[in-house]
């Protein structure tokens, strides 16, 4: 079976691809950004290609439409008119919301604060606008924090706390995070792929387990063969210094703190009833732990 691949250097890309290839597709690979068409005998297309949220909040509010939006429209329009049967779009659970309170599921009304989860949700109104042509199906995916072997993101970062004996500061802080470990996201995609009776619709994309950040810092250095250090300074004491920090200046402020201790957990079971799942095939902790073993060989 030949797949069409957008976004394929990136780390989803470089590991679903090799993933699918030893599952026996045949992959096409398209950049967006040159010159492209749509290869007839495909099957099926798989649009990873973006631009990723900018924490340090650098680029244009355009660059994301231009990228996330008008260029998924021009491909999904092709799809329309070729004689591929399946368009997989990785949007994002930014799309839908910037905070949960409770567990996020797929018929939550969406409401994205930032421009990136506006560009995304742009392109899944798009898609879910058209009408599809018999025998074509569309799948919006959307991921929560992805990682793996290789991913250089937050976890690296909480790695290096650990590693370097540095204690953590915000453990009287409770909350809960879902996660996605490339093989299960891996997993999912030729799941979908195969089963010609998943119907058309928005997935959510996570771990079967969410994990707390305490328990994320536990990991780690179970992992890492060092002892975590779980410091519980008052979070009243806490929530002061962030307020200090905002009128100082200083690394720790309201919104650094938030983002460090709020909740955001994604709810997995839309896609493992429809794919008639009672769980996935590597656990939360053990994704993480390959994970953060594979920080140790750098």
């Amino acid at each position: 079976m030949k797949i069409i691949i957008t976004g394929v250097s990136g780390f989803v890309g470089q590991n679903l691809s090799t993933y699918l290839n030893e599952q026996n597709y045949f992959l096409s690979e398209i950049s967006l950004r040159k010159e492209w068409k749509l290869e007839k005998e495909a099957r099926a297309i798989i649009h990873l290609a973006g631009k990723a949220h900018d924490t340090a909040n650098t680029s244009a509010d355009e660059e994301y439409f231009k990228v996330n939006t008008d260029l998924t429209k021009k491909l999904f329009d092709e799809f329309l008119d070729s004689n591929i049967e399946d368009f997989i779009y990785f949007s994002s659970v930014k799309a839908t919301a910037d905070t949960v309170e409770g567990i996020l599921n797929e018929e939550h009304v969406s409401d994205p604060k930032t421009p990136y989860g506006k560009s995304k949700l742009f392109a899944e109104e798009y898609l879910l606008s058209k009408t599809l042509p018999a025998g074509k199906r569309v799948f919006i995916i959307r991921p929560c924090m992805i990682h793996g072997p290789g991913n250089k993101g937050n976890l690296n970062l909480l790695y290096n706390v650990v590693e370097k004996g540095v204690p953590w500061p915000l453990a009287a802080f409770e909350n809960k995070r879902s996660f996605l470990s490339i093989d299960n996201l891996n997993f999912l995609i030729h799941e979908i792929l195969k089963n010609k009776n998943i119907l058309s619709g928005i997935y959510n994309f996570a771990d079967d387990k969410s994990i707390s950040t305490n328990e994320l810092i536990e990991i780690i250095g179970k992992a890492s063969g060092r002892k975590s250090k779980l410091w519980r300074v008052p979070s009243g004491m806490i929530s002061l210094l962030a307020k200090l920090g905002d009128t100082l200046k200083l690394p720790l402020n309201s919104e650094r703190l938030k983002k460090l201790t709020e909740s955001y957990e994604v709810s997995n079971e839309k896609i493992k009833k429809a794919l008639n799942l009672n769980k996935l095939p590597v656990s939360s902790e053990e994704g993480l732990i390959k994970t953060i073993k594979s920080f140790q060989s750098k």
